[in-house]
């Protein structure tokens, strides 16, 4: 399937401004980003969202720009010959990061290119924490607190990565620059120096402590506040806890995805709350009240006289409020009867006497099982 005109998923024309192409891509990515998008549209938003962040990834930098203005997409593909590089991608990181504070709430990282003489400096990666929390602290939220991984400056080289008593040298392959260009048809294509990984420094006796990396790795403790009606999947943005940017980069940023454990008695829908309640077979023929369990507390239901195996009762505003709704979900309790077991010789005839006497009383009492036989019947006719 062709490519669409980089200009056409971004809603611009040929010649648009640069800013106009980081705003077209910052009200596209807003709009299609995952995190914004569950359901049945999920997978067509993700697609856009891609999409535009192609789109804006080449029209961002000048070089691929000017390539795409003059060839097309081929001016663009590495297949091509015509490639042109990637040094606009710390321009498509840099908008990239502003939408991720703007839909989290935070100051988004983004990866970047170039630092101090040139080297190119990178956003760390973003790390995954999976919490377990009780369906009780979804409802109500918590504050809590958990440990995670972190670096830290080697106190042995203090940050430099080179043993004591000797420095980093400036890599011959760079001339500590951190990049090289290489020439790939009519372009010259700038790349991170394969010796030095962009440092532009070498390290010919590495650390003891830290193996030259200039940093240690410990664990933190971090604040966490889980915000009341969180639901299985969400999660938690914290921003800058992730791993340190490569060269002294950024720090990538911590995503606390929450998992709720099973409930003993109650199952989660959505903002709405379902239990089964057990009742015995003579109270449901007899009606009466029962209590039910809430989130809260307990509370009484009335069982009107002959409630059947099944029958459901709803108790509005006794489920969760969710993170984004105005009133909390409802309870749903659904009745099951329960037949008597390990019965005495007494109860048995007290049953049989009362089977005897329903048996007696005609289709009133059981006008269920009435229509049930008639069908039968008419089945084998």
């Amino acid at each position: 399937m062709s490519k669409r005109d980089y200009y056409e998923v971004l809603g611009l024309t040929k010649g648009a401004s640069d800013d106009d192409i980081k705003k077209a891509y910052r009200k596209l990515a807003m709009k299609h980003h995952p995190d914004r998008n569950q359901g049945d549209g999920a997978k067509v938003s993700e697609e856009k969202f891609k999409e535009a962040k192609e789109a804006y990834e080449m029209l961002s930098d000048p070089q691929k720009k000017a390539a795409y203005d003059q060839y097309g997409h081929a001016g663009v593909d590495p297949n091509m010959g015509h490639g042109a590089g990637g040094e606009g991608f710390g321009g498509f990181a840099e908008a990239f990061g502003d939408i991720f504070g703007d839909i989290f709430g935070g100051a988004g990282g983004g990866q970047r290119r170039g630092g101090a003489g040139g080297k190119q400096v990178y956003r760390g990666n973003d790390l995954s924490y999976a919490m377990e929390i009780t369906l009780e602290e979804a409802a109500a939220g918590k504050d809590t607190q958990i440990r995670v991984p972190s670096w830290e400056n080697c106190d042995t080289c203090k940050g430099s990565g080179a043993k004591p008593g000797t420095s980093p040298k400036t890599c011959p392959t760079c001339s500590g620059a951190g990049t090289v260009h290489m020439r790939q048809g009519f372009f010259s294509i700038q790349q991170t120096c394969p010796n030095c990984h962009g440092t532009g420094k070498i390290i010919p006796e590495p650390c003891p402590a830290c193996s030259g990396q200039g940093r240690i790795k410990k664990t933190k403790t971090l604040e966490v506040k889980i915000p009341a009606g969180i639901n299985e999947g969400m999660r938690i943005r914290s921003s800058g806890n992730g791993e340190p940017g490569p060269n002294g980069g950024p720090s990538g940023d911590l995503y606390i995805e929450i998992r709720i454990k099973q409930h003993d008695i109650f199952e989660r829908d959505g903002d709405d709350l379902h239990c089964t309640v057990p009742v015995p077979m003579t109270q449901a023929a007899l009606g009466g009240s029962i209590e039910v369990p809430t989130l809260s507390g307990k509370v009484e239901i009335e069982l009107p006289e002959g409630t059947q195996h099944g029958k459901t009762f709803r108790l509005r505003g006794k489920g969760i409020k969710g993170i984004r709704s105005s009133y909390p979900g409802d309870l749903y309790c659904h009745i099951t009867l329960e037949t008597p077991i390990k019965l005495t010789e007494h109860q048995r005839k007290l049953l049989k006497e009362l089977d005897e006497s329903l048996r007696k009383g005609g289709d009133r009492h059981s006008p269920n099982s009435k229509s049930w036989t008639d069908r039968v019947k008419d089945l084998f006719k």
